[in-house]
């Protein structure tokens, strides 16, 4: 083979990527067309969110791209066809006498046929009708034609045309919102799922926990339909986001909780374990990046961006107390902490609680935020729980913790959810569930409560009436009893 040859078979090989129109187009065409996100993404084979980053701007590479265009120009040309006018019906002349018509438009008949004019058997077809060409013969009174009886289908329809009927108005910027809402999605489900292992609750339990996580990201796709913001699945991160090994972690400090008061007042306490209900699902209550997350350095802060911060932690003077609010931490110097972090330093050392210094921000990867871009997903779970909850409905209950317990857990690097990966999300929202804990706990030592530990998301432990602080029960807003315990030195007998 020649070089010529070789440079020939090489260009052969090589095919053009398939055209696609511009994202706002994408998105238009299949929102007039009715179809969701999931219904789309279903047919190419891929997840929602990576559907709506194709709609936000992203392109897709390959096979996947020919077939989304194939997609995208069959969906053109059907909605192109349905716009075009349609065709006018011919007007058909109605039937005239017969002395009226030329020998041209005259056919003889084997057999006889109804007359359409008189219903009696006629010899003769004129204009494709028959009838009598003799008006004696005819036994209606006038010439004038008169419609077939049913189910004749040779009635002389009126000369005007029919008026079209108004074609249903499609939406350009909205997609299609069914009848149900989101809590109906997870009723259906459940009821199905039941249905399908006979009634069986542990193995319908079971069934429902291990399909959790799709079924999370499809109630996201349906909270997000209408949204104002696309989430975009799959961003570009900077290297503090990424494991440095496969086992290993990133470089984003959560402030996990882990404390337990050095010294109890002197005496034996009754100590009781709060458990604190829903912690992650109050969570998704918090500013989250939409976008791509971009680079800056300085002291600023900008409170309509959100993302993670490399940040020279203060000084806490209150260990004996209330538990740090970074966190136990053993090495010193700057960390990349999250949003929620930094926002709760910054309100303790505002004037309200004076308790720290404010954090000096070196550095920042932030994007524009909403605090609300989860809440129509954190409600639909809510709402949920909630009725679950007044029904007595176990499995449910269990089926929603764990779709939103999933949902956090694997939004990172995990092999079980492949349809979002924001490593951001998830550590901001793991952050935020730890900040309302150290919350509750400077709660409850506002109130006079004596805080003796603090641990994870939803673990909070107190000495004295407790229930004059925090409502008891199972609701997201309530906390409810893990424990009773006593603790402390009894004092000596005196004799």
């Amino acid at each position: 083979m020649s070089d010529f040859d070789a440079i020939d078979s090489l260009l052969a090989s090589v095919t053009p990527e398939a055209e696609l129109p511009e994202p706002e187009v994408r998105r238009e065409l299949r929102e007039s067309a009715r179809l969701s996100k999931a219904q789309v993404a279903r047919a190419l084979g891929v997840n929602p969110s990576t559907l709506a980053a194709w709609e936000s701007g992203r392109d897709p590479a390959g096979e996947i791209r020919t077939k989304y265009a194939y997609f995208l120009d069959g969906l053109a040309a059907k909605l192109a066809e349905q716009e075009r006018p349609e065709a006018e019906p011919e007007p058909v002349e109605p039937a005239a006498p017969a002395q009226s018509q030329g020998d041209d438009d005259v056919e003889a008949l084997a057999e006889a046929e109804p007359c359409v004019l008189c219903g009696a058997p006629a010899r003769q077809r004129v204009a494709g009708f028959a009838q009598h060409l003799d008006p004696s013969e005819c036994g209606t009174p006038t010439p004038r034609p008169q419609p077939a009886p049913e189910p004749e289908p040779a009635a002389a329809p009126s000369t005007a045309p029919a008026p079209r009927p108004k074609r249903r108005p499609t939406p350009t910027r909205r997609a299609f919102q069914p009848s149900d809402g989101p809590g109906d999605t997870i009723g259906r489900t459940v009821r199905a799922v039941l249905d399908e292992h006979g009634g069986d609750v542990d193995a319908a339990t079971a069934a429902l926990i291990k399909r959790a996580i799709p079924d999370a990201m499809a109630l996201l796709d349906e909270t997000r339909k209408g949204a104002r913001y696309d989430v975009v699945a799959y961003p570009w991160l900077p290297d503090i986001l990424k494991k440095r090994t496969a086992r290993g972690s990133d470089e984003i400090w959560e402030a996990r909780p882990k404390w337990t008061r050095p010294e109890l007042p002197p005496g034996e306490h009754e100590v009781t374990a709060l458990d604190i209900n829903g912690a992650y699902l109050s969570a998704l209550k918090t500013h989250l990046p939409i976008g791509q997350l971009e680079h800056s350095t300085g002291f600023g802060h900008d409170r309509r961006r959100a993302g993670v911060h490399l940040i020279a932690p203060p000084h806490w003077d209150h260990d004996a107390s209330l538990p740090n609010p970074i966190g136990q931490r053993d090495e010193p110097g700057p960390l990349w902490v999250t949003e929620p972090t930094l926002r709760l330093l910054q309100r303790l050392s505002g004037p309200k609680y004076g308790l720290c210094e404010p954090p000096e921000i070196h550095e920042s990867y932030t994007s524009g935020a909403t605090e609300n871009l989860l809440e129509k997903f954190r409600t639909a779970l809510k709402d949920a729980r909630d009725t679950a909850i007044a029904e007595g409905d176990d499995v449910t209950l269990e089926y929603v913790k764990a779709m939103y317990s999933k949902f956090v857990a694997t939004m990172g690097e995990s092999n079980y959810n492949r349809e979002l990966y924001r490593p951001d999300w998830m550590h901001l929202i793991r952050s935020q569930a730890f900040a309302n804990l150290w919350l509750k706990a400077l709660k409850s030592h506002e109130e006079g409560l004596t805080v003796v530990r603090a641990m994870g998301t939803d673990e909070l432990h107190v000495i004295g009436d407790w229930r004059r602080v925090f409502p008891e029960g199972r609701g997201v807003t309530e906390v409810k009893v893990k424990d009773v315990y006593t603790a402390g030195a009894a004092p000596e007998d005196a004799s």
